[in-house]
C-alpha cells in the first residue's frame, strides 16, 4: 500500500512540473497601445543615435576645414617671406604673328610729300606702274660747277598761282624716259632728294621734267617704294600733311 502511494505522488509531481513548464513558454498577450508606445520609444532612440552621429561628423568636418585654412595661411606667410623685397612682376611678351609687310609702312594712292631740298610740300601720286620718280620743274638749265654737272630749275612751291622759285642742285645722272612707244625717249637730269611722308623720312632720286599737263606735280615710282613701303590704292592721304619750312631760292 505504501509503495502505491509513493508511486502516485511521483506521478503527480511529474505531471505538475510538466504543466507549469508549458504555461511559462506561452506568449504574453500585448495590446495595441502598448505596442505603439514601445515602437515610439524605439524610434526616438534611433533618431537620437542618428542625430548624435551627424553632430559628431559635423564637428569633425568643421575641425578639418579650420585646419585647411590654417595651412593655407601658413603657406601664404611662407611664400611672402621667401619673396625678395625688391621683387618685380615682369610681364611676358606675347609673340605676335609676323606682319606680311614686315617693317614697311603703308602709302595711299595719293599722299602729301615734303621735299627738303625745295622746302615745299606737294600732292603726290604714288604710282606702282612707274619705275622712277619725277618732280615738276620748269626752265631746266644745265651748267658746270667745279667740274661737276649741275642743274638750275624753277619749282612752283606755292602753286602755279604764285611765282616759282629757282633752285640749283648737283646732277646725279641722266635717265631716258619713254612715255609712248611711238615717241623718242626723253633725257632727264636726276637729283638726289630727302623726302618726308607723315612721320616717315626717306631718300630717293627725282628726275626733273615739266609736268604742267599732269594733275600731280610729284610722282613716286617703284624704286622709291621698294623695300620701304607698300601701297593701299583704296586709301588716300593716310599720313596727313607734314610741316613746311620756308623755301630759300637760289
Amino acid at each position: 500500500m505504501l509503495k502505491k502511494i509513493i508511486t502516485l505522488a511521483v506521478i503527480a509531481g511529474l505531471t505538475g512540473c510538466a504543466a507549469k513548464s508549458n504555461t511559462d513558454n506561452m506568449p504574453v498577450p500585448v495590446d495595441a497601445a502598448t505596442l505603439d508606445s514601445q515602437l515610439e520609444a524605439q524610434q526616438a532612440q534611433i533618431v537620437k543615435i542618428i542625430e548624435n552621429n551627424q553632430q559628431t561628423q559635423q564637428q569633425s568636418l568643421t575641425a578639418l576645414t579650420d585646419e585647411v585654412k590654417s595651412l593655407q595661411t601658413q603657406l601664404a606667410d611662407l611664400n611672402q617671406k621667401q619673396q625678395p623685397k625688391d621683387a618685380q612682376v615682369i610681364p611676358v611678351e606675347v609673340e605676335c604673328d609676323v606682319s606680311p609687310i614686315g617693317d614697311k609702312f603703308i602709302l595711299g594712292a595719293t599722299e602729301h610729300v615734303y621735299i627738303d631740298e625745295v622746302k615745299a610740300r606737294f600732292k603726290t601720286r604714288i604710282d606702282t606702274g612707274a619705275e622712277s620718280s619725277s618732280l615738276d620743274a620748269r626752265n631746266i638749265i644745265l651748267f658746270e660747277r667745279d667740274g661737276k654737272q649741275w642743274v638750275r630749275f624753277d619749282v612752283f612751291t606755292l602753286g602755279e598761282d604764285n611765282p616759282a622759285q629757282t633752285f640749283e642742285s648737283k646732277v646725279e645722272r641722266f635717265v631716258r624716259i619713254k612715255q609712248d612707244a611711238n615717241e623718242n625717249s626723253d633725257r632727264r637730269p636726276v637729283i638726289h632728294a630727302h623726302l618726308q611722308i607723315g612721320k616717315y623720312k626717306a631718300e630717293t632720286d627725282l628726275n626733273l621734267v615739266d609736268r604742267s599737263h599732269l594733275e600731280f606735280p610729284l610722282l613716286l615710282g617703284r624704286k622709291f617704294m621698294q623695300d620701304i613701303a607698300v601701297v593701299d590704292v583704296s586709301q588716300t592721304y593716310i599720313h596727313g600733311k607734314p610741316a613746311v619750312e620756308k623755301a630759300t631760292s637760289k
